[in-house]
Protein backbone atom coordinates (compact mmCIF):
# COMPACT_ATOMS: atom_id res chain seq x y z
CA UNK A 1 0.00 0.00 0.00
CA UNK A 2 1.20 3.68 -0.92
CA UNK A 3 1.89 6.18 1.86
CA UNK A 4 -0.25 8.47 3.43
CA UNK A 5 -0.31 11.90 3.97
CA UNK A 6 -1.00 12.12 8.13
CA UNK A 7 -4.05 14.58 8.96
CA UNK A 8 -5.42 14.82 12.17
CA UNK A 9 -9.31 15.41 12.64
CA UNK A 10 -10.32 18.81 12.72
CA UNK A 11 -11.13 19.73 16.04
CA UNK A 12 -12.65 22.88 15.64
CA UNK A 13 -15.70 21.52 14.49
CA UNK A 14 -16.68 19.40 17.24
CA UNK A 15 -19.62 20.99 19.11
CA UNK A 16 -20.89 19.75 22.40
CA UNK A 17 -17.35 18.96 24.77
CA UNK A 18 -19.19 17.67 27.58
CA UNK A 19 -16.55 18.62 29.67
CA UNK A 20 -14.28 20.74 27.95
CA UNK A 21 -10.93 19.93 27.37
CA UNK A 22 -10.79 16.50 29.25
CA UNK A 23 -13.50 15.09 26.02
CA UNK A 24 -12.58 15.63 22.23
CA UNK A 25 -15.83 14.36 20.20
CA UNK A 26 -15.16 14.00 16.53
CA UNK A 27 -17.92 13.55 14.09
CA UNK A 28 -17.65 12.06 11.06
CA UNK A 29 -18.93 15.19 8.84
CA UNK A 30 -15.80 16.62 10.76
CA UNK A 31 -13.02 13.90 9.52
CA UNK A 32 -10.81 15.13 6.51
CA UNK A 33 -10.13 11.61 4.56
CA UNK A 34 -7.05 11.61 2.32
CA UNK A 35 -6.77 9.49 -0.61
CA UNK A 36 -3.56 7.66 -1.17
CA UNK A 37 -1.54 7.90 -4.10
CA UNK A 38 -2.98 4.19 -6.12
CA UNK A 39 -6.35 5.34 -5.43
CA UNK A 40 -7.23 2.13 -3.48
CA UNK A 41 -7.87 3.90 0.25
CA UNK A 42 -8.44 7.00 2.30
CA UNK A 43 -7.03 7.77 5.54
CA UNK A 44 -8.10 10.07 8.80
CA UNK A 45 -5.42 9.79 11.78
CA UNK A 46 -7.52 10.19 14.84
CA UNK A 47 -4.89 10.62 17.22
CA UNK A 48 -0.73 10.60 16.89
CA UNK A 49 1.32 10.21 14.23
CA UNK A 50 1.67 6.75 12.87
CA UNK A 51 5.03 7.40 10.80
CA UNK A 52 6.52 7.94 14.42
CA UNK A 53 7.46 5.71 17.38
CA UNK A 54 4.67 6.45 19.20
CA UNK A 55 0.76 5.07 19.45
CA UNK A 56 -1.74 6.38 16.99
CA UNK A 57 -5.44 5.60 16.20
CA UNK A 58 -6.52 6.18 12.24
CA UNK A 59 -9.74 4.93 10.22
CA UNK A 60 -9.19 3.74 6.95
CA UNK A 61 -11.79 3.39 4.41
CA UNK A 62 -10.87 0.75 1.71
CA UNK A 63 -12.39 1.63 -2.11
CA UNK A 64 -14.44 -1.22 -3.57
CA UNK A 65 -12.73 -3.84 -5.25
CA UNK A 66 -9.04 -3.01 -4.01
CA UNK A 67 -6.70 -5.85 -1.83
CA UNK A 68 -3.84 -5.45 -0.72
CA UNK A 69 -1.08 -8.11 -1.37
CA UNK A 70 1.17 -10.19 1.18
CA UNK A 71 2.41 -7.99 3.44
CA UNK A 72 3.62 -7.81 7.07
CA UNK A 73 4.10 -5.12 9.87
CA UNK A 74 6.66 -4.16 12.18
CA UNK A 75 4.52 -4.20 15.03
CA UNK A 76 1.33 -5.24 16.60
CA UNK A 77 -2.11 -3.65 15.52
CA UNK A 78 -5.68 -3.70 16.04
CA UNK A 79 -8.60 -3.14 14.23
CA UNK A 80 -12.46 -2.81 14.50
CA UNK A 81 -14.25 -2.87 11.26
CA UNK A 82 -16.91 0.25 11.23
CA UNK A 83 -19.14 -0.38 8.30
CA UNK A 84 -19.08 -2.76 5.25
CA UNK A 85 -17.22 -5.96 4.68
CA UNK A 86 -13.24 -6.49 5.27
CA UNK A 87 -12.00 -9.45 3.53
CA UNK A 88 -8.87 -11.39 5.18
CA UNK A 89 -6.30 -13.61 4.16
CA UNK A 90 -3.22 -15.17 5.59
CA UNK A 91 0.16 -15.79 4.63
CA UNK A 92 2.75 -15.26 1.72
CA UNK A 93 0.43 -17.11 -1.44
CA UNK A 94 -1.62 -14.23 -2.61
CA UNK A 95 -5.51 -15.86 -3.16
CA UNK A 96 -8.39 -13.29 -2.91
CA UNK A 97 -10.72 -16.09 -3.10
CA UNK A 98 -9.96 -18.09 0.21
CA UNK A 99 -10.52 -14.83 2.38
CA UNK A 100 -13.12 -14.70 5.07
CA UNK A 101 -15.32 -11.64 5.72
CA UNK A 102 -16.09 -9.71 8.67
CA UNK A 103 -18.36 -7.75 9.25
CA UNK A 104 -19.09 -4.04 11.33
CA UNK A 105 -18.07 -4.65 15.13
CA UNK A 106 -15.76 -6.92 14.65
CA UNK A 107 -12.82 -6.71 16.14
CA UNK A 108 -9.30 -8.55 14.36
CA UNK A 109 -5.63 -8.86 15.65
CA UNK A 110 -2.61 -8.14 13.10
CA UNK A 111 0.06 -10.31 14.96
CA UNK A 112 3.50 -7.80 14.47
CA UNK A 113 5.26 -9.70 11.27
CA UNK A 114 2.53 -12.30 10.30
CA UNK A 115 2.00 -12.33 6.53
CA UNK A 116 -1.57 -11.20 5.42
CA UNK A 117 -3.79 -9.56 3.09
CA UNK A 118 -6.78 -7.75 3.34
CA UNK A 119 -9.40 -5.41 1.60
CA UNK A 120 -12.54 -4.61 -0.10
CA UNK A 121 -14.41 -6.47 -2.64
CA UNK A 122 -17.79 -5.31 -3.63
CA UNK A 123 -18.55 -2.57 -1.26
CA UNK A 124 -16.87 0.15 0.60
CA UNK A 125 -15.47 -0.66 4.13
CA UNK A 126 -14.29 1.36 7.13
CA UNK A 127 -11.89 0.16 9.27
CA UNK A 128 -10.66 1.90 12.57
CA UNK A 129 -6.55 0.95 13.43
CA UNK A 130 -4.25 1.60 16.46
CA UNK A 131 -1.45 0.51 17.09
CA UNK A 132 2.49 1.60 17.94
CA UNK A 133 3.91 3.55 14.69
CA UNK A 134 5.77 3.76 12.58
CA UNK A 135 3.59 2.31 10.24
CA UNK A 136 3.67 0.81 6.75
CA UNK A 137 3.46 -2.17 4.82
CA UNK A 138 6.59 -4.43 4.15
CA UNK A 139 5.88 -6.39 0.91
CA UNK A 140 6.09 -9.99 2.36
CA UNK A 141 9.22 -11.27 0.53
CA UNK A 142 11.37 -8.68 2.35
CA UNK A 143 10.71 -10.67 5.68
Amino acid sequence: MAAFTVVSADRAGAQGDPNGPAVQPFKPADLKWVRNAAGTQERVVLFGDPSKPEPYVARIKWLPGNMSRPHFHQNDRHFVVISGTWWLGSGEKYDPDSTVPVGPGTYVYHKAKGIHYDGAKNEEVIIQVWGIGPDGNIPAEKK
